[in-house]
């Protein structure tokens, strides 16, 4: 028997503009994605991959069409509603880390919580955790200028599961970081994917970065071109997460 859809775009529409300067980008996305999976979304620029990354994380609105998650139409549900969503079952993390310059890794991986009104001795427990779920235990103290790309990804992947969400949204999350890293933060979401059941959305240009999931879903010209399983996908674990970065 077939799980039900964890997530499900159906016709899907996204328009930007009117009159002559009205952009399509989505045009008709239909799109289910299973609780457990991990997908790597691929096009070129422009074509529509950013935009449906941006209504499966209840950060935009279609059109047309409708967004069920959970069996919820996200489509109808308030500003304050998909804020809701987004803080109980989605984790984001991006390219540019999207860390508080001044303020240390354990602070930063707690602020999900504090927007979410968790008491303070909830909130260091549960950063504490996560920060050293990703090889950063005893780095809580640290503040971005003194850690290394590789780590401060590592700190926005924990502030992304902090609050232990069904989906994580990943944007190019190796776009800023050489290739060992970059191995290493997919090995760590592979972890996170195989042995938490976190499903993974990663949207990506990088097609040795794609290999890691096991679906890949291809936008063009607003419109998902192709959708296929991965039949090899790359399931090395990182290395020792405590002890592969230290510098």
């Amino acid at each position: 028997m077939t799980a039900p859809a964890l997530i499900q775009l159906s016709a899907v529409t996204k328009r930007y503009g009117s009159g002559a300067s009205e952009l399509l980008a989505l045009k008709g996305i239909d799109l289910d994605i299973t609780a457990g999976e991990f997908v790597a979304i691929m096009g070129p620029s422009g074509s529509g991959k950013s935009t449906a990354m941006n209504i499966l994380g209840c950060l935009d609105t279609p059109t047309s069409g409708q967004y069920l998650f959970k069996g919820a139409h996200v489509e109808s549900l308030t500003r304050d509603q998909r804020a809701r969503l987004r803080r109980r079952y989605l984790g984001f993390v991006f390219q540019g880390f999207n860390l508080l310059a001044r303020t240390s890794a354990q602070e930063n991986v707690e602020l999900p919580l504090l927007y979410r009104g968790d008491s303070a001795s909830t909130r260091r427990v549960a950063a504490a955790k996560a920060l050293q779920s990703v090889g950063l235990g005893g780095w809580e103290r640290h503040t971005p200028a003194e850690l290394s790309g590789g780590q401060q990804q590592r700190v926005a992947i924990a502030r992304a599961i902090v609050t232990e969400p069904a989906v994580v949204l990943a944007d190019e999350p190796t776009g800023n970081l050489d290739t060992q890293r970059s191995h290493e933060i997919m090995g760590l979401l592979l972890a996170l994917n195989r042995d938490h059941g976190i499903t993974v959305l990663m949207v990506t240009h990088e097609p040795d970065m794609a290999a890691y999931a096991r679906r890949m879903v291809h936008f063009l010209d607003g419109r998902l071109a192709r959708d296929e399983v991965n039949a090899n996908p790359v399931t090395a674990a990182p290395a020792d997460l405590a002890t592969s970065e230290s510098t």
